[in-house]
């Protein structure tokens, strides 16, 4: 079953469920409210592209297109309920309000025509296209490749459990990596692929989509050691729960004939804040460039005069899930002056320009990265992106700086709020453990936050 091919197809008979919602809701609105002749006019064209556009964005934001392959019907039944009452309340107050009615029982008409026509529309299609997936996914005819970490008697124990479920999980088992020297006791159920150290190197050859850590979940050093190595991956991940983490509330089952696994989600964002940040990513991008674009012409002027060589400052740094891109960047400092290799700068560098010292205080050297935000490569508000050059050194000191690859980098941070520039390899640990803490706590609350306090820095000039 082709992922790509799938969210198209979804995408598709919204797009055409709402086009259709639309038009109904229009006639019905002619006839049985204003009790005229169905008049496609202007105002039913416009609506025809508003409309529709509003409910495929409100999708999106849901996060319903994010992993298609992934949906069940139940989710889709919630996420469909959910959408059809947002949206016909909207809809209602941004359209309605100011119609003509005789009484405030047509109102009540309106809202109910509109929400039955939304649900019902939206979630037949979208169930037609739902169940035969869940129905080859129970039948074991399609499923998630899946890698199984750990091969003593735990493992042995939870091949048995997902080979006894009454309908499949989903999980196409391929292999299995032992932790321990002699942990082979499931080469007479998976291919044995190695062992935990060669990990990278086995998911390189191999595409895997899901990993099961056969660990207790209490035995947190390995289990640490295993996260931090996966880190970069993008990969869903279930270990063995404990009786604590059961009575705890920690295990959510997605079905009720599915394994006790529980699901470790290293990033406590919702998927809806996740498609709410990123649309907001692109709409402060485009909206700053188009905006701020005399300023950024200015800017690049008198980078270009003050100083010899180019513009902009473009450089390798690493982003989501451990991907390098080229960051663009005003160039603050003189020309080649990483000729001696990669050096950070410090408060007093030679190597910075008289302008470059403004921009840096201000920020304003950072602004072309809304480029870098509009590509997909950063967000407005992540962690600093880094040089492969550091993070080998930093990894050294502490390897959990290898989960801030788990998010897109910003523009800025909790870190650069707190710290800026950082001069050495100690600044960068105390940088990341407020990275880490921003990931640890995202959300949209928090971002809004961290871009105010980086305005104030931008206004007040404070810019280390």
């Amino acid at each position: 079953m082709n992922k790509r091919k799938q969210t198209i197809l979804f995408i598709v008979c919204d797009l055409v469920a709402a086009l259709i919602i639309w038009t109904l809701f229009f006639v019905y609105r002619d006839i049985y409210i204003e009790y005229d002749t169905v008049v496609f006019n202007n105002r039913f064209f416009l609506g025809l592209i508003v409309v529709p556009s509003f409910f495929m964005l409100f999708y999106a934001m849901q996060g319903t297109y994010r992993n298609v392959l992934r949906l069940y019907r139940i989710r889709v039944l919630k996420d469909t309920l959910i959408s059809s009452v947002i949206v016909t309340i909207m809809v209602f107050f941004v359209l309605l309000i100011d119609d003509e009615i005789y009484n405030y029982n047509q109102y009540y008409k309106l809202l109910f025509v509109l929400f039955a026509l939304h649900f019902s529309l939206t979630l037949i299609p979208r169930l037609l296209i739902i169940t035969p997936q869940v129905k080859k996914i129970h039948a074991g005819k399609f499923g998630f490749n899946t890698l199984i970490i750990g091969g003593s008697q735990k493992a042995v124990e939870v091949i048995d459990e997902l080979k006894k479920l009454q309908q499949s999980s989903g999980h196409h088992l391929k292999g299995y990596v032992n932790i321990n020297g002699n942990d082979f006791k499931l080469s007479e159920h998976l291919p044995f692929l190695g062992h935990i150290d060669d990990i990278h190197q086995i998911l390189k050859n191999e595409k895997f989509e899901e990993v099961i850590i056969a660990l207790e979940s209490s035995d947190h050093q390995k289990l640490q050691s295993i996260f931090i190595q996966l880190a970069t991956y993008d990969l869903k991940i279930n270990i063995i729960p404990d009786s604590y983490d059961i009575l705890a509330g920690q295990v959510k089952m997605n079905s009720i004939y599915g394994a006790l696994l529980l699901e470790v989600n290293l990033l406590p964002m919702p998927d809806w804040q996740y498609a709410t940040k990123r649309f907001i990513d692109l709409f402060i991008a485009t909206f700053a460039l188009i905006i701020l674009s005399p300023l950024l012409l200015l800017l690049a002027i008198l980078v270009k005069t003050s100083s010899k060589g180019p513009v902009f400052f473009t450089q390798e740094r690493i982003g989501l899930n451990g991907k390098p891109f080229q960051i663009v960047k005003y160039r603050t400092m003189v020309l080649n002056s990483e000729e001696n290799g990669p050096q950070l700068s410090s408060s007093n560098d030679s190597r910075i320009t008289n302008l470059g010292k403004i921009l840096r205080k201000t920020r304003l050297d950072e602004f072309p990265q809304f480029w870098n935000v509009l590509k997909g490569d950063m967000s407005i508000v992540g962690p600093r992106p880094e040089r492969q050059f550091y993070i080998d050194k930093i990894i050294q000191e502490d390897p959990q700086y290898i989960y801030l690859h788990k998010v897109r980098p910003g523009i800025t941070s909790w870190g650069q709020v707190k710290f800026g520039y950082a001069e050495n390899v100690d600044e960068m640990l105390q940088r990341m453990k407020y990275d880490l803490l921003y990931i640890r706590n995202m959300s949209l609350a928090l971002d809004l936050k961290i871009m105010f306090y980086t305005m104030a820095i931008i206004i007040k000039a404070k810019g280390k």
